[in-house]
C-alpha cells in the first residue's frame, strides 16, 4: 500500500469542515420542525434525513478504509462533496416541490464521488468487486439522476430505490468483504469522527435555541431558552462522558471478536437515530421559546421527550451491541427512557416552559444516578487499591 501524508487515525480538517456544511444541511431538513411543525413534517424530516445520513456514512467509512489517500487527494474529495451537500442544503427546504430536481443532482454527485473512490480502491480486486462497485455507486447515482426528468410522485420512488439497493446490497455482500474491512478498519478515526458529528450538531441546537429567543424577546421565553441550553449541555455530558468512550472501546472489541454485523450496526444504522433525536429535540425547544405559556403542539411533545426517549434508547442498544450486560444498561435504560416517554404526554397539559423544565430535571435525575455509580466504583476498595497500585 502506498505511504500517506496524513495520520489516518485522526480526523482531518477537511472533514470537519464537510461536516459544518452537512449539519447545515440538517438544520434546513428540520427547518419545520421549528416553523409550525406536524407529524407530516417530521416524518419527512426523517425520510430525507435518511438519504443523506447514508451518503455520510458512505464517505465517512470510505475514508476510513482508505488510509492511503494523500491529504491534498482528500480535501479535493471532501471539496467537491461539500458543493453536493450545499445544493442538497438549498433544496431541502422544497425537497419535494420544485427544489427536488437539486435535492436528487446533489445526491447523485456524492455517489459519483464514492464510485470513484471505490474503483481508485478496489477495481484491480476481480468482477465480483466491480460489479458491486458499478451498482453500489453508479446504478444508484443513475437512478438520483434519472429522477430529475420523471415527474412527482414517481421521482420519489426511485429515490428510494436507490437507498434500498444500497442498503440491501451492503447487507447481503457483508460476508463477501468484511474481511478486508476488519483489517483496514481505524476504530480511533471512526470514534473521533462520529464524536465531531455529534457535537456540531448540538451545537447547530445551541444556535437554534439562540435563533428561537432572538424572536421572542421576553422574560418567559428567556428562561425556557436558559433551559434549552441546559438541556443540550447534559446531552452532551451524556454522550462525551459515557457514549465516546465506549465507542473507541467497543468497536475495538468487535473488530477483535470478527463481528463485522455489530459494526455495521453501530456505525451505520444506529447513530441515525441518535442525531435524529438531538435534531427534534431542538426543533421542540424552538417552539416552546417562542410560546412558552401555552402547552407544545402534540408533534413537538413527542419531539421533546421522543427525541430524549430516542437519544437513550439508541446509546442502549448501542451498549448491548457493543457487549454491556442486560442487567447494567437496563438499570440506567428504564428511567432514561421511561421518564420522557411519560413527559410526551405531560406536555400535551403543561405550559412548554414547565415542559422544558420537566425534561431538565429528567436528564438531571439520570446523568446524576450514573455519576454516582460512577463515584461509588471508584470509591471501592478494590478500585482504591487498583488506583495505588
Amino acid at each position: 500500500m502506498a505511504e500517506s501524508d496524513r495520520d489516518p487515525s485522526r480526523v482531518h480538517w477537511m472533514e470537519l469542515f464537510f461536516d459544518l456544511i452537512f449539519v447545515a444541511l440538517v438544520g434546513q431538513l428540520a427547518h419545520d420542525l421549528s416553523h409550525g411543525p406536524s407529524f407530516g413534517s417530521l416524518a419527512l424530516f426523517f425520510a430525507l434525513f435518511a438519504s443523506v445520513w447514508w451518503s455520510w456514512v458512505n464517505l465517512t467509512f470510505a475514508v476510513n478504509v482508505m488510509p492511503e489517500l494523500s491529504r491534498r487527494t482528500l480535501a479535493l474529495v471532501m471539496l467537491v462533496s461539500m458543493f453536493a451537500v450545499g445544493a442538497i442544503a438549498v433544496a431541502a427546504p422544497d425537497a419535494t416541490g420544485d427544489r427536488a430536481w437539486l435535492f436528487a443532482a446533489g445526491n447523485a454527485l456524492l455517489r459519483l464521488v464514492l464510485l470513484a473512490l471505490w474503483i481508485h480502491r478496489s477495481w484491480g480486486a476481480g468482477p465480483a468487486s466491480r460489479v458491486r462497485v458499478i451498482v453500489y455507486n453508479g446504478v444508484t447515482a443513475a437512478l438520483w439522476l434519472a429522477s430529475i426528468w420523471v415527474p412527482q410522485p414517481a421521482s420519489f420512488v426511485l429515490w428510494a430505490v436507490a437507498i434500498v439497493v444500497e442498503i440491501t446490497l451492503f447487507v447481503v455482500s457483508l460476508s463477501g468483504w468484511s474481511g478486508d474491512v476488519l483489517g483496514r478498519l481505524n476504530v480511533e478515526h471512526l470514534s473521533e469522527r462520529f464524536g465531531l458529528l455529534v457535537i456540531i450538531v448540538l451545537g447547530e441546537s445551541v444556535l437554534s435555541v439562540v435563533a428561537a429567543l432572538d424572536l421572542a424577546w421576553t422574560v418567559a421565553s428567556g428562561v425556557t431558552a436558559a433551559l434549552g441550553l441546559v438541556i443540550a449541555s447534559l446531552l452532551a455530558w451524556s454522550f462525551f462522558f459515557y457514549g465516546a468512550d465506549a465507542m473507541v472501546t467497543g468497536l475495538e472489541r468487535l473488530r477483535e471478536a470478527g463481528d463485522v454485523r455489530a459494526i455495521r450496526d453501530t456505525v451505520a444504522f444506529l447513530p441515525f437515530l441518535l442525531v435524529s433525536g438531538v435534531t427534534v429535540i431542538a426543533g421542540a425547544l424552538s417552539v416552546a421559546i417562542a410560546h412558552p405559556d401555552e402547552p407544545l403542539p402534540a408533534v413537538s411533545a413527542a419531539s421533546l421527550g421522543g427525541g430524549i426517549a430516542l437519544f437513550f434508547a439508541t446509546n442502549a442498544v448501542i451498549s448491548r451491541r457493543f457487549g454491556d450486560p442486560w442487567q447494567i444498561v437496563l438499570r440506567w435504560a428504564v428511567p432514561a427512557i421511561g421518564l420522557p416517554v411519560a413527559l410526551v404526554f405531560a406536555a400535551l397539559a403543561l405550559p412548554a416552559a414547565a415542559s422544558v423544565a420537566a425534561a431538565v430535571v429528567i436528564l438531571g435525575i439520570v446523568i446524576g444516578s450514573a455519576e454516582l455509580g460512577v463515584r461509588r466504583r471508584t470509591d471501592t476498595p478494590h478500585a482504591r487499591r487498583h488506583e495505588h497500585a
